[in-house]
């Protein structure tokens, strides 16, 4: 309020007042009132810049974003982004992740990949949120960019998963298929991997599906050939990972996934090029 009365002064002709500029109180004239004690605050075009997708542009699963944002919209060197329908649902998200020393007031470039359902098409908002560890609302930030998704061909394919209420004995190689709609691709083996990297839905954890595998898992290189598919992660598929039960459950997870498709008899899994002693118990 003070912010929005300070403003009406300045555009009414008062020459004698405080403005907002660079992120600073400055004075304009010679103010009788002290300087105000709300936060001033950049406009928000000032702490992050979307070069990619443009506003109003039509994207496609995946597809990625690039742009700026000042230091502190980091933390950590990075921070969210949601794809979101015209009801406000959340339909994809990313990580963006800063390119270069995030720890300056100055601009930062990111860049990030999202990925969403195809089964949606129209108006969405793209939104940038500004990382906040702290929770607090007055430290909160968001901007958004308006796309458009086309409806595009899609094809289903199965993710596996442990299920609690299939399973009550949580038998530890036991597991269970799942539907996902995705855009129509040749890569088809490595997007269904994707979407088990993704973990369950809600609707799915609802029906008792669980994931054994760690969050932000990266496929590396997938080769399908002569029946047998190579599939190398990175090193996050066994960070902190122990006990057979779990070990036996993301390999069993991994290996169904890929054994839905005819090509794949065998499956070997490797993280960082090694496959002889990677997820032990």
């Amino acid at each position: 309020m003070a912010l929005i009365i300070l403003g009406i002064r300045f555009l009414s002709g008062d020459e004698d007042t405080w403005i907002c500029q660079n992120g600073a109180w400055v004075k304009h004239g010679n103010p009788n009132a002290e300087m105000p004690s709300v936060p001033c605050e950049k406009s928000i075009t000032d702490m992050i810049r979307v070069t990619s997708p443009k506003t109003n542009a039509t994207i496609a699963s995946p597809f990625e974003i690039t742009g700026e944002a000042r230091g502190n919209w980091y933390f950590e060197a990075s921070f969210p982004i949601k794809l979101l329908d015209k009801d406000g649902k959340e339909i994809g998200s990313a990580i963006a992740g800063a390119q270069s020393d995030w720890m300056t007031e100055n601009f930062v470039p990111f860049k990030a990949i999202l990925e969403f359902t195809a089964s949606y098409s129209g108006d969405v908002s793209l939104v940038f949120m500004k990382d906040n560890p702290s929770g607090s609302p007055e430290n909160d930030a968001e901007f958004s960019v308006p796309v458009k998704i086309e409806k595009s061909e899609t094809i289903a394919v199965k993710a596996f998963f442990n299920n609690s209420q299939l399973d009550p004995e949580a038998s530890c190689n036991k597991v269970f298929s799942t539907e996902r709609t995705i855009a129509k691709t040749e890569a088809v083996a490595r997007a269904a991997l994707l979407e088990l990297l993704k973990g369950p839905t809600e609707e799915e954890k609802r029906a008792g599906f669980f994931t054994s595998i760690n969050p932000n898992v990266k496929i590396q290189t997938l080769t399908i050939e002569n029946g047998i598919a190579k599939v190398d992660f990175d090193e996050q598929l066994e960070f902190q990972v122990g006990g057979s039960c779990r070990v036996s459950a993301i390999r069993s997870q991994i290996t169904e996934t890929l054994r839905q498709f005819p090509t794949v008899k065998n499956v070997v899994i490797s993280i960082d090029g090694r496959t002889e002693d990677i997820l032990q118990p």
